[in-house]
């Protein structure tokens, strides 16, 4: 099996890992609201909790891959998931749901930054961008489908889908990785052998080709200080856009209720700003100009805030609809800012990768926590989460404009 086949593995074992943990996470609102009478506070509390999990897991399981490699930490993940999975089939307390959600999170968050990794490993400076925008699309386009099919699937076969959907999923994810992993020694072996692999990288360390060159192309002839400061930029604005998108995630049963919209309905009118971050990847990954660019990504940021408060108390579909391909297009731009930058380097992938996800789960935490302690101080302001989220993405925006002028300073 030659290196791209192995590639075209992780894609495939990539796309799997988003539509299932998509599937299950963004309905899991909807399933806490039919099941347990869930309000929009009460989401908003367990998305933060989901989002805590996810910072905490996420940064040692970047550690955990680095150090015992790469497809240990896929399995072990996909382990934790299937057995939190099968757990939750059998439950029928919001207490024990909350449980289950938990351990289902820890064990994605060993799956991510390998994935990362994996993909990232071995390439030269000409060729990752493309590998990353590869990745972005296809995790994007999984994601978005899940996001558009979940209502319907749930609606069609039952609340016990939200489980028993990921668990065949992740199944067939833990025998393609078992897979890869024997193919992927194969491959080193076969390399060591004529001499063109590096003792000791096999998929979790850099290869000869790429040793040494920590920056893109387009970066070489510039201040090594400068991917540093988009690094911290990136990283900055990826949890402020996660703090957007994880609060909008866990209102939408709330805002499905306002238009009148079932399951399935909300499903397919609420995914649309996923479509539209699928469109952001697929044309950041063509075209390079984005690159080390401030403008770009004060431009996403910017929009992103206004597109977030416009979606929450959006008066009509039409709104709706709108305000979602502005917004989905400006935090793919971001996502994507965080993802490059992080693998746009070759030592620790699997350890950035985990940073980058501890990242997301940092937004993750803090928009939903503070959306639901504005609903449990401020009961009579409906609006008030709406309200407190935008003025923490707003503060977020002086925090990137601040590390700009410093490092222009």
């Amino acid at each position: 099996m030659s290196q791209r086949q192995l590639k075209t593995g992780y894609f495939v074992l990539e796309g799997l890992n988003s539509f299932s943990t998509v599937f299950y996470l963004y309905y899991l609102y909807f399933f806490m609201r039919t099941a347990f009478g869930f309000d929009n506070e009460a989401d908003l509390a367990l998305a933060a909790f989901n989002g805590f999990i996810c910072m905490a897991g996420s940064f040692w399981a970047g550690q955990f891959a680095q150090r015992s490699g790469c497809f240990t930490s896929v399995k072990l993940g996909l382990a934790i998931s299937i057995l939190a999975l099968l757990v939750g089939t059998q439950i029928d307390s919001a207490g024990g749901q909350i449980a289950v959600m938990a351990f289902t999170v820890l064990g994605v968050c060993f799956t991510w930054p390998a994935l990362e990794a994996l993909v990232s490993d071995g390439e030269p400076p000409d060729s990752l961008p493309r590998m990353i925008g590869i990745y972005n699309v296809v995790w994007a386009a999984t994601a978005a489908l899940a996001n558009f099919t979940g209502g319907a699937m749930l609606d069609k076969l039952g609340l016990k889908s939200l489980f028993w959907v990921p668990i065949a999923i992740q199944i067939v994810q833990l025998g393609l990785t078992i897979l890869l992993q024997r193919k992927s020694r194969e491959f080193d072996l076969e390399r060591s052998l004529s001499g063109k692999l590096v003792a000791g990288s096999p998929r979790a360390q850099i290869t000869a080709e790429s040793h040494g060159l920590a920056i893109s192309t387009e970066m070489s002839s510039r201040n090594q200080d400068e991917p540093r400061k988009f690094l911290r930029m990136a990283w900055l604005a990826n949890p402020f856009a996660y703090i957007a998108i994880n609060t909008l995630v866990a209102v939408i049963p709330g805002i499905a209720g306002k238009f009148g919209l079932s399951t399935m309905a909300a499903g397919f009118c609420c995914s649309i700003w996923c479509f539209a971050r699928l469109g952001a990847f697929w044309w950041l990954w063509h075209w390079r100009g984005w690159h080390y660019r401030f403008r770009w990504l004060l431009a996403a940021y910017l929009a992103f805030v206004f597109t977030f408060a416009t979606l929450v108390l959006a008066p009509n579909l039409a709104v709706l609809v709108l305000a979602q391909i502005i917004f989905g297009v400006a935090v793919g731009l971001i996502y994507y800012s965080s993802l490059f930058y992080s693998m746009d380097r070759t030592e620790n992938r699997a350890q950035q990768g985990g940073i980058h996800e501890a990242a997301i789960g940092l937004g993750n935490f803090a928009g939903p926590a503070v959306g639901a302690a504005s609903l449990h101080f401020l009961p009579q302001h409906a609006n008030s989460a709406a309200v407190a989220v935008s003025t923490l993405l707003i503060l977020g925006l002086g925090g990137l404009v601040s590390v700009w002028s410093k490092s222009k300073a």
